[in-house]
């Protein structure tokens, strides 16, 4: 949308205008869902001017108000299934990955969460017919664990079927037989997987708003943004806000970074993946000691949770913990060579 069209917006000028569409608000939708003291920082104006701004945003834009559950419904239509490639996963998850939510997927080391995020970023560049999204991925790394050697071995782990249909898709000829093909399959994969790696919290939630700004970016393009994946959410927190006295901060500013991704997820049509860190609780006698780090905080803002657990040797179990409309339950996958397999 032109910036020119904010200025009809009450107390917007050209100035404010110019200083809202830098900080990447540069429709009605992305300032009708900011909170006023984050338009007032970004614009430089009041808080009782900034809600003026908002109300405007969202009459101009058609939003904030009651709908009816068939509106709703009829909305839903459009959230896309990232599948897992799994049927018994899929199954578990309703077709997959939704996007306009957050998955949090959380286990102990070793048990297959970064598989996970790389597995997506090879899948969600598949055709839609074949589980796919047909777009693009982001993968925001704050444990170093991005490999591009696992997106090679992931691609070639996929079925002969799905890799000729994703080659026709994007015109490269020969067949999954042929190496030269393949690789230039492979280098047209990685190039639409964005990597940036977090150096700390702070750095982590600035490369949360340039992922925005990048899915604005890519949004008209043949390969949207359709995947977010944030390797470890919790890392840096964990690491960065030590002791009882610092948990408020922390949980205050995972907060915000967690609202932040999924503003993306719901203006963007993205998936939101997010991996979790656990701690064991010594005061648990029965059953699994387990939890996942960031407390009530990202229990109440994640839309499903998903606990990966080790098995007997390349089997994991895949726990399906909360999600809104899904039954509790357990599907079992295996972690190869070739990446996420069947039982």
């Amino acid at each position: 949308m032109p910036e020119d069209d904010l200025e009809s917006l009450p107390g917007v000028g050209p100035a404010t205008a110019d200083k809202l569409v830098e900080a990447g608000f540069e429709s009605y939708q992305s300032i009708a869902v900011a909170s006023p003291s984050e338009l007032s920082n970004t614009a430089d104006v009041g808080e009782s001017t900034s809600s003026d701004i908002i109300k405007a945003a969202r009459k101009a834009a058609d939003i904030g108000g009651f709908e009816t559950g068939s509106m709703v419904l009829e909305r839903r239509q459009q959230i896309g299934k990232l599948s897992w490639q799994i049927p018994e996963v899929d199954e578990l998850l309703g077709g997959g990955l939704e996007t306009q939510s957050i998955t949090e997927v959380y286990g102990e080391f070793g048990s297959g969460k970064s598989q996970v995020t790389h597995q997506m970023a090879v899948n969600v560049q598949l055709p839609p017919e074949h589980g796919g999204l047909g777009g693009s991925c982001i993968f925001v790394d704050s444990e170093d664990t991005f490999r591009p050697e696992r997106i090679d071995d992931m691609l070639r782990g996929l079925d002969d079927e799905i890799l000729q249909a994703t080659m026709d898709d994007r015109e490269i000829e020969g067949t999954p037989g042929d190496e030269a093909a393949m690789e230039e399959l492979l280098s047209d994969v990685l190039d639409k997987i964005h990597v940036a790696k977090a150096f700390n919290s702070n750095h982590q939630i600035l490369l949360a708003e340039k992922a925005k700004e990048l899915a604005r970016d890519h949004e008209d393009d043949e390969f949207p943004v359709r995947l977010l994946c944030v390797d470890s959410l919790t890392a840096h927190f964990r690491a960065e806000y030590v002791g009882r006295g610092q948990l408020a901060d922390r949980q205050q500013k995972l907060n915000k970074h967690l609202h932040d991704l999924m503003r993306i997820g719901d203006l963007y049509n993205t998936v939101v993946l997010v991996t979790n860190q656990v701690a064991s609780n010594p005061d648990s006698y029965f059953g699994d000691p387990t939890q996942p780090i960031g407390g009530n905080i990202l229990g109440h803002t994640s839309t499903f949770r998903i606990y990966l657990r080790k098995s007997k040797g390349d089997k994991r179990i895949v726990r399906l913990v909360d999600a809104p409309n899904l039954a509790d339950g357990e599907a079992i996958m295996r972690v190869q060579d070739g990446g996420l397999k069947p039982e």
